[in-house]
């Protein structure tokens, strides 16, 4: 049964096909390593240790590591347009607490690195979470908990869902956002389909020569409108940004995105995984879904996607002007929320 902590009166009343296009919606060069032995790199910012590299599927991932080797495993996945800095000020909080904190960056961001120019440069829903199931398995992680906010929520979602077996618990900001491309078929009231304008934009050539020639400025945008009362420091910003200096970012971003329209093919060995996620599945594990006041990015209410959840659950509900890089602007209270699923009972 969910139960739900409210700290605001905010009512969201979507049509059926808002939530399903809801449902869709998340430095140093890292050379191929000879072998799978975990590397350090300089530090990139004075948040985080130093950064550390291992190959794990298709990828070399660079990630930050925190917290006592022996600790629970607390799994952190980013989003778009941000970087591991959404957990600079969780992480920290966690392994005080005596757990062991990754934070890996995502394909195409920071000093991940694909280890064959070969490799299609996907972005979709599948392949990121089979690169943290390749991570877990290149660190000998059997089992975590796992939390995540935009492209990081919907990967976590994903891991919860076809690898419960993986995930010991999960906290996800704005819920359930597993899709599939046939619900990026279905059109929205025109209100609803402004809000997806970079998306639209990304269709396009035009689209991705201007990310590419103004993905700084760009992401900066996306920041400001998805979380409008967030007064971030051009320094806070800038620490994220260089993450988007990879060869690979923009290729990875704009595949997300046309991937969700069905404007881009996914791989085949991701079909099988992509059929089972068109199916909605449920998520068996204990979760908590966090939402803050001042979201100003797409996402459904907590009423569209609760029965999703058929483990213990609840959600927590925060006011304050928290926009939508939840971890970031009340790191407190997402650890708090990892701190408090990891005592749910199976």
């Amino acid at each position: 049964m969910a139960t739900t902590r409210r700290y605001s009166r905010r009512n969201f009343l979507l049509s059926a096909s808002e939530l399903a296009m809801f449902s869709l919606a998340s430095s140093a060069f890292a050379l191929p390593l000879p072998d799978n032995s975990p590397v350090t790199l300089p530090a990139p910012g004075a948040s985080f240790g130093p950064i550390k590299q291992i190959n794990a599927g298709v990828l070399n991932i660079g990630y930050a590591e925190s917290g006592p080797g022996n600790g629970r495993v607390v799994i952190l996945i980013h989003g778009w347009p941000y970087d591991i800095h959404t957990y600079a000020a969780v992480a920290p909080i966690l392994a005080a607490k005596g757990y062991r904190v990754i934070v890996p960056y995502l394909r195409g961001y920071g000093s991940t690195r694909f280890l064959s120019a070969d490799t299609p440069r996907n972005g979709q829903q599948s392949a990121i979470a089979a690169d943290i199931i390749a991570l877990m398995d290149a660190l000998g992680i059997k089992k975590a908990i796992v939390g995540g906010c935009d492209w990081g929520a919907r990967t976590a979602n994903i891991l919860a869902a076809l690898w419960p077996e993986r995930v010991k618990a999960m906290v996800s900001v704005s819920g359930y956002l597993i899709g599939n491309q046939k619900a990026g078929q279905v059109p929205l009231e025109p209100a609803a389909e402004l809000q997806w304008w970079y998306q639209y934009y990304f269709s396009t050539e035009r689209g991705r020569a201007g990310y590419e020639k103004y993905t700084a400025a760009f992401a900066k945008l996306i920041w400001q409108i998805a979380s409008p009362q967030w007064k971030f420091s051009d320094a806070t910003f800038q620490q994220s940004a260089t993450s988007f200096d990879n060869p690979d970012h923009v290729s990875i971003v704009i595949h997300n995105y046309r991937w969700r329209l069905g404007l881009a093919e996914g791989e085949p060995q991701f079909d099988e995984l992509e059929k089972k996620l068109a199916e909605a599945p449920p998520i068996t594990v204990p979760s908590i879904t966090m939402e803050g006041d001042a979201n100003g990015a797409p996402h459904p209410p907590e009423k569209a996607y609760a029965n999703k959840f058929t483990g213990k659950y609840r959600h927590i509900a925060l006011t304050g002007g928290i926009g939508h890089n939840l971890p970031q602007e009340a790191p407190q209270a997402f650890a708090d929320a990892i701190i408090e699923v990891d005592a749910y009972p199976a």
